[in-house]
C-alpha cells in the first residue's frame, strides 16, 4: 500500500531479492541433493565390490580366505583371460575406485554446486555437478583400464595368482610396498595432493563456465587426485584385489590425508611405515626362496 508520500510501501525484509531464510534453506537443500546422490553412488559402488558382480567369489569369500602377503591360498589356475573377462576386470576395478575415492571429491562436489547457484548456470547447477564428478571418475575409468591390463600381464608372468588376484612373490610384494613407501616422498606425490587438498584454490584457479568446463574441470581434478594415489592403489595387488580390509583401509587413507591438519607429516609417517614394510616382507621373501 501507498505511504503519504505516494511511494508503495513494502514488506519489512524484502528489497526485491530473496532473504537470507530463503537462500539458506536453498543452500542446505543442495547440499542434502548432492550428498543423498553421492552417498546412493558409494553404496551401490560398494555393494557391487563386496558381492562380487559376475566374479566366480564375492569379496567376502576372498577375504575370509586372504592369507599372508605374497603367500596367497593355492585355488588352481583361476578364470582364462577372454575379451568378456577383461571387461569383468575392468568393471570391478573402475567401480571399486567409484566406492573408494568418491567419498573424497564429497567436499570439492558440494562448493562446485554451491558457486555455480550463485553464477550464470545456475539453472542447471545439480546438471553440472554429475558432469564435473563424470569427469572426475573418467579419469579413474582410465586407471582401471591400466589395472586390468597390469593384472594381465603379471598373471601371465605369473607373478599374480589368477583366482585369487594377490601377488604370490613374497619378494616382489614387498618391492611394491617399498616403492610405495617412497612414492610418500616425492614431488609429485606433494603438489597433487595440494590440488586434491584445496576445493576452493582449485575451482579458483580452474573455473570454466558451461558442461564442457564442468567436465574440463572435473577430469583435472581426477587427474591431480589421480597422481596422488596411484602409488597406493597398487598396493591392492599386494593385500588382494577384492581384499575388503585393504578395500576400506586404503579408502580411509585417502579420506584422512585430505583432512589431515599437517599432511607433511603425516604422509612422510606412512611412507616410512610403507618402507619399513616393505623392506621386512623383502627380505624375508628372499631369503626363504634361497
Amino acid at each position: 500500500m501507498p505511504d503519504h508520500s505516494g511511494n508503495r510501501m513494502r514488506p519489512a525484509g524484502t528489497h526485491g531479492h530473496q532473504t537470507p531464510g530463503a537462500v539458506e534453506r536453498l543452500a542446505a537443500r543442495d547440499v542434502w541433493i548432492v550428498a543423498g546422490a553421492t552417498s546412493f553412488i558409494v553404496i551401490v559402488a560398494g555393494l557391487y565390490t563386496v558381492l562380487g558382480v559376475g566374479m566366480n567369489m564375492s569379496a567376502l569369500q576372498m577375504t575370509a580366505m586372504a592369507r599372508d602377503i605374497g603367500r596367497p591360498m593355492s585355488m588352481g589356475m583361476g578364470p582364462q583371460w577372454s575379451a568378456g573377462y577383461a571387461v569383468l576386470i575392468f568393471l570391478m576395478w573402475w567401480v571399486m575406485m567409484i566406492a573408494m575415492m568418491t567419498p573424497s571429491v564429497a567436499p570439492m562436489l558440494l562448493l562446485f554446486a554451491a558457486i555455480k547457484k550463485t553464477g550464470p548456470d545456475r539453472a542447471r547447477a545439480h546438471l553440472l555437478t554429475w558432469v564435473f564428478l563424470f569427469g572426475y571418475l573418467s579419469v579413474w575409468a582410465g586407471f582401471s583400464a591400466v589395472a586390468t591390463g597390469l593384472q594381465w600381464g603379471l598373471q601371465s608372468l605369473g607373478l599374480v595368482d589368477g583366482a585369487m588376484m594377490t601377488i604370490q612373490s613374497r619378494g616382489f610384494a614387498g618391492l611394491v610396498l617399498l616403492l610405495a613407501g617412497l612414492f610418500q616422498f616425492s614431488t609429485l606425490k606433494t603438489k597433487c595432493l595440494e590440488h586434491c587438498r584445496s576445493p576452493a584454490h582449485f575451482l579458483a584457479a580452474h573455473r570454466r563456465p558451461g558442461a564442457s568446463g564442468a567436465l574440463f574441470m572435473g577430469m583435472r581434478h581426477g587427474t591431480f587426485c589421480l597422481g596422488c594415489c596411484w602409488a597406493l592403489m597398487a598396493l591392492l595387488f599386494v593385500g588382494g584385489i577384492m581384499n575388503l580390509y585393504w578395500i576400506v583401509g586404503l579408502a580411509l587413507y585417502v579420506l584422512a590425508e585430505k583432512l589431515a591438519p599437517r599432511p607433511d607429516i603425516f604422509n612422510k609417517l606412512v611412507g616410512v611405515a610403507l618402507i619399513a614394510v616393505g623392506l621386512w616382507v623383502t627380505t624375508t621373501g628372499f631369503s626363504s626362496a634361497t
